[in-house]
């Protein structure tokens, strides 16, 4: 047989094999998350016990008050919410890092983040200045509704200065997202500086990142969001793959390449809005679990997107079990956590690439 004609017999294999494995990842991390959140519903400070819990139910007995609260009020919304805001991380930041055609894209690049930020700071430092019956009605969800919408008024602001006529610039955007980062920075500094005591604690841990505060309405709240964004993310699979070519390449593979960018920005700017809405300043999610996957199953987004919303809850729920027993009883911020595992491995990745990304 000839070199040329071995060459068009191992191409179809390697790709095949290159799918297989990505298929058989899928199921891997599947399992995963499902052992994660087990993890999760069984580790905390009380003595209460996941399995005794399941074999006194399995035996048609009644758990006890103590147990049922912590169990189904306390760790199973905390549970699903660090599976709601780990795949909503992960799966943003692979969509950002394929729409900016660069590896070290997050989320944070289209100011959803720092937006979230400033929005939850004027809510702690400034949320007393207002009228007891708005204070009343809107209660504890103060804070993660100013978040939210600080997110999205950050998001539709860099919409408007990187569109012009009906054109989005991916590099505009990168810019202003970058200037308008500076801002808010800069506003929120402004703020701290105006806090009291009380309120300055309250803004480092929030900036921190828990997922101590889960409740069911904060789940329900923040889940059709997320449960939205990460349903789209799929339909933008061959849009972002035709866009790694270029946006004339894609063009011409008849992919709607504006189409295409907005849907990637809303994307975003809900899910990351919402998630950073309900669980504070957590980082190196949405940055390390797309890289990661990109060693292991390539830079397909029909695999990559799947994969990621499948890694980034299953890592952000063992960083969670990590929080909480570290110095158990009391627990760690997540956002310090996941900085700690994060930081030298993406570290790591930075020196084994920089050939690559011309570092």
């Amino acid at each position: 047989m000839s070199l040329a004609l071995q060459d068009t017999v191992s191409q179809p294999k390697l790709a095949g094999d290159r799918t297989h494995r990505a298929r058989q990842l899928t199921w891997l991390l599947a399992l995963g998350l499902v052992g994660a959140m087990l993890l999760s519903l069984a580790v905390g400070a009380s003595g209460a016990s996941l399995w005794d819990g399941v074999f006194d139910l399995a035996m048609g007995r009644e758990l006890s008050l103590r147990d049922s609260i912590i169990l189904f009020e306390i760790r199973l919304p905390r549970t699903i919410m660090g599976v709601l805001v780990g795949a909503a991380l992960a799966v943003s930041g692979a969509v950002m890092q394929g729409l900016f055609r660069n590896p070290l894209a997050d989320p944070g690049l289209v100011g959803v983040s720092a937006g979230a930020g400033l929005g939850a700071i004027i809510a702690i430092v400034l949320g007393g200045m207002l009228p007891a019956a708005i204070q009343a009605a809107v209660g504890y969800y103060l804070v993660p509704l100013a978040a939210f919408v600080g997110s999205w008024f950050t998001t539709i602001l860099l919409y408007q200065i990187s569109t012009r006529k009906g054109r989005t610039s991916v590099a505009t955007m990168l810019l202003a997202g970058i200037a308008l980062g500076a801002l808010t920075g800069a506003l929120s500094g402004m703020l701290v500086y105006m806090a009291d005591d009380a309120q300055l604690r309250k803004l480092t841990f929030w900036g921190m990142g828990s997922l101590a505060g889960a409740t069911w309405s904060k789940v329900l709240a923040a889940s059709p969001l997320i449960v939205i964004a990460l349903s789209v993310s799929p339909f933008l699979a061959r849009g972002l793959n035709g866009l790694a070519l270029g946006e004339a390449a894609a063009s011409h593979m008849g992919i709607p390449v504006q189409i295409t960018k907005n849907a990637a920005i809303l994307m975003v700017a809900g899910a990351t809005g919402a998630a950073v809405a309900v669980s504070g300043g957590i980082g190196f999610v949405g940055l390390v679990v797309p890289h990661l996957l990109r060693l292991l199953v390539g830079p397909d987004h029909k695999y990559l997107l799947l994969n990621s919303a499948l890694l980034g809850a299953a890592l952000l729920l063992l960083a969670d079990v990590i929080s909480r027993i570290i110095i158990s009883p009391a627990e760690l911020p997540i956002g310090i956590v996941t900085a700690t595992l994060g930081g030298p491995f993406f570290l790591w990745i930075l020196l084994r690439q920089r050939g690559l990304l011309d570092m």
